[in-house]
């Protein structure tokens, strides 16, 4: 379904449901850190819009609360506290702005040597891959509302026509809500002691500022950085356009860079790319830019409504994962999708190489570490994957043989 052909209030819908999509995701980083759910929601929402200037409003992508500065976030808190951990955050939009200012330089030609298709396309599978554990630890602590919610979503997309086919995610979670309400599964008591409105924010966290967790955060936003280029690969296939050339990956860094850079000054977590909602897009065929920002726009509405943000985090995690188990995998098949377009020869003992070691490592949780630094899963496995591209003689085509003869 061509996304323009959508009326607004299916636009609207679609943006609110792909709202419930990340949030589970975007309050749960917060929650495990120390961090306010509501600032999350707020910088997620405010770093969307951020990304959407520095892109022109063509990339359809949500920015969300980052997991992989949860453990350096706890370890650092341990040190310097929450206040300074959150203002040494800045650090991580440097790395986005000198990655940017690499690709600008460099160009087109640099991303096709360091990052073609053979390493690209594990990448992308990995990130649907990697995050199958967080759905089913979330499923698992109840298999029937998952699978409620689940079931739900699937019959939804297969057989409903009309508006109903673009919202299978609402429909999974209200299926999977009313279920659990019903077997007294929700604690409505933190609602009703909820605000009706509250202040999402704090603009005195970088009073807090210090070198020491500022240089720690560095080397641990390499991995996300690397993750944010195998997720706009990722968009640019769903969507069926190449985002990676126009509006240009310099632009996709920046604008990542700034959001990360706002929400450490309001006291969030860094943002990073949503692969959930690129996969409800995936599902839904609805890739409109305009329909993430109705998503942006709905997330700052509900940071500032208490009693709305204490409803939404009472859904139960084993509907969101049911829904996830879903989300996740359409991740994969966009990867093995990738490889296939790209027509990568499988036969060709160097790519069997590069995809084996890479997936191996990924999905086999290996860690690299030295001293305080550690690098684990998407971030290692892409970097594993580039050296590996890299340094592995190719196979000379049969042309190439000729030429030299």
């Amino acid at each position: 379904m061509r996304t323009e052909t959508l009326s607004s209030t299916k636009k609207t819908v679609v943006g609110v449901q792909f709202l419930f999509v990340a949030f589970g995701a975007t309050v749960l980083v917060p929650l495990l850190v120390g961090i306010n759910p509501s600032t999350a929601l707020f910088t997620a929402g405010l770093g969307t819009f951020i990304f959407h200037f520095v892109t022109k409003g063509k990339v359809p992508i949500f920015l969300g609360s980052s997991f992989a500065f949860i453990a350096p976030i706890i370890a650092a808190t341990e040190q310097w506290g929450l206040p300074g951990t959150l203002a040494g955050l800045t650090s991580v939009s440097l790395v986005y702005f000198l990655m940017s200012a690499l690709v600008k330089w460099q160009g087109r030609h640099f991303l096709n040597r360091v990052f073609p298709p053979v390493v690209i396309g594990p990448v992308i599978i990995l990130i649907g891959l990697s995050l199958s554990g967080s759905a089913v630890n979330m499923a698992k602590t109840n298999w029937l509302l998952a699978f409620i919610s689940l079931s739900t979503a699937v019959l939804v997309l297969t057989f409903a026509r009309g508006l109903m086919k673009l919202v299978p995610v609402i429909c999974g979670i209200i299926t999977g809500y009313v279920a659990a309400v019903i077997m007294k599964e929700i604690d409505f008591a933190p609602v009703v002691a909820a605000p009706w409105l509250t202040n999402p924010v704090s603009v005195d966290t970088i009073t807090n500022f210090q070198w020491a967790p500022f240089l720690y955060m560095i080397p641990v936003a390499v991995a996300p950085v690397i993750e944010h280029i195998g997720d706009v690969y990722v968009v640019s296939a769903v969507a069926d356009k190449d985002f990676v050339k126009d509006p240009g990956l310099h632009r996709t860094m920046l604008g990542d860079g700034l959001a990360c850079l706002a929400s450490a000054f309001l006291g969030g977590p860094p943002e990073t790319t949503y692969s959930e909602v690129t996969g409800a897009m995936s599902i839904t065929k609805v890739t409109s830019p305009a329909v993430i920002r109705i998503s942006a726009a709905t997330a700052l509405v509900f940071s500032v409504i208490g009693k709305l943000s204490a409803l939404l985090q009472s859904i139960p995690q084993a509907v969101l994962g049911g829904i996830m188990l879903l989300l996740f995998g359409t991740i994969a098949s966009v990867g093995i999708n990738n490889l296939v377009q790209h027509k990568v020869n499988m036969s060709e003992t160097r790519n069997v190489i590069i995809i084996s070691v890479t997936l191996t490592m990924g999905i086999g949780g290996a860690v690299l570490s030295f001293g305080d630094f550690a690098l684990s899963g998407i971030g290692l496995s892409a970097i594993v994957g580039v050296l590996l591209n890299l340094l592995l003689p190719k196979t000379k085509t049969a042309a190439e043989d000729a030429r030299e003869k």
